[in-house]
């Protein structure tokens, strides 16, 4: 069985009018790089009335496969989107610099969409090649407002430690889940996260038997699968 329990609640942006401002630069820049799908659809909701759609010279890049799904869903040319390879070790900005890297980025304008903060590694690197670099938040994560049911799945979950394992896709997540439910009490606890640094977030948490998957529906479904009891 399957459960949902949303850790991270997507708001808009503070500042709605930054979006939108950005859309309306859109044609100065060589490449915009979206950190996740959220990003995506807060872009480009806040895309004003009177802008056409994406600018046929500016590369839409993408971390990861869910990512490059929302681009594409959102109108943006298959041939503009710059993602990983699919056989990539990891979806994160480190794969997505791996495509890149080779390209002379002297002189260009680069935009980051993001929720507020953030990593600044791909930023850095590709300032560091020469390009120029901005960064507008599209949306803003924040902890969501827990109900009933969502208690009691945490309850049902802490109660069956042997059969129940835990789905991470996110750092932040996790922080949301120890802040609400407390620190103590995930020894023995069983986890699946999509990446090293949230796989290394659960360990710190507490959890007992934490394994790394890739992002894929077929890499998380096998993970599970090798953890039944």
């Amino acid at each position: 069985d399957a459960v949902s329990l949303p850790l991270i609640d997507i708001a808009p942006p503070d500042d709605e009018g930054a979006v939108a401002a950005e859309w309306r630069r859109l044609d100065e820049r060589r490449v915009v790089v979206f950190v996740s799908p959220s990003a995506v659809r807060g872009f480009f909701a806040g895309r004003p009335a009177d802008v056409s759609g994406w600018p046929a010279a500016a590369f839409a890049a993408a971390p990861g496969p869910g990512t490059a799904v929302a681009l594409r869903a959102a109108g943006v040319d298959a041939a503009r989107v710059v993602e990983p390879a699919a056989a990539a070790a990891s979806f994160d900005s480190e794969a997505l610099w791996a495509e890149l890297d080779g390209l002379d980025w002297r002189g260009s304008q680069a935009l980051i969409v993001r929720g507020e903060g953030g990593r600044e590694w791909l930023a850095d690197r590709l300032a560091e090649a020469g390009a120029t670099v901005d960064t507008v938040c599209a949306y803003r994560r924040r902890a969501p407002a827990w109900t009933a049911d969502a208690w009691r799945v945490v309850e049902a979950a802490r109660a069956a430690k042997a059969s129940t394992v835990w789905l991470f896709s996110s750092s932040q997540a996790i922080d949301h889940l120890l802040d609400a439910a407390g620190a103590a009490g995930w020894a023995g606890a069983r986890a699946v996260a999509t990446h090293a640094r949230i796989a290394a977030r659960a360990r710190e948490a507490g959890f007992g038997d934490v394994r790394e998957a890739a992002p894929t529906p077929a890499s998380v479904i096998a993970c599970i699968q090798s953890m039944r009891p």
